[in-house]
């Protein structure tokens, strides 16, 4: 899961269009907002998406921005997860997604 979120899909360019298998964005936001409270842009697209009903697709440069399974080198998210190494920090933020409600 990491080579694949951070090696290929992080690498990928920027207005690379995303499309999910199922729409769970805001679900998914509320998740993000819990790792990472001061996110300015995830505050704004949790807003954005508050007022839009489709929001498919995204970007890989939005989801660089806003995902913390994309985002688990900063020090926001390592924090969050209390873990250093970025695999660490991801099997940390797949299992406190698991849990979450």
């Amino acid at each position: 899961m990491h080579n694949s979120l951070i090696n290929v899909l992080g690498n990928l360019p920027q207005d690379t269009k995303v499309y999910c298998g199922h729409e769970y964005t805001a679900s998914n936001l509320r998740f993000a907002a819990s790792i990472e409270p001061e996110n300015q842009f995830l505050i704004e697209k949790s807003h954005w998406v508050s007022k839009n009903s489709k929001t498919v697709p995204s970007t890989i440069g939005d989801e660089l921005k806003f995902n913390p399974f994309m985002r688990v080198n900063e020090d926001s998210v390592k924090k969050a997860t209390k873990q250093e190494d970025p695999v660490e920090v991801m099997r940390a933020l797949r299992e406190m997604k698991n849990n979450f409600r």
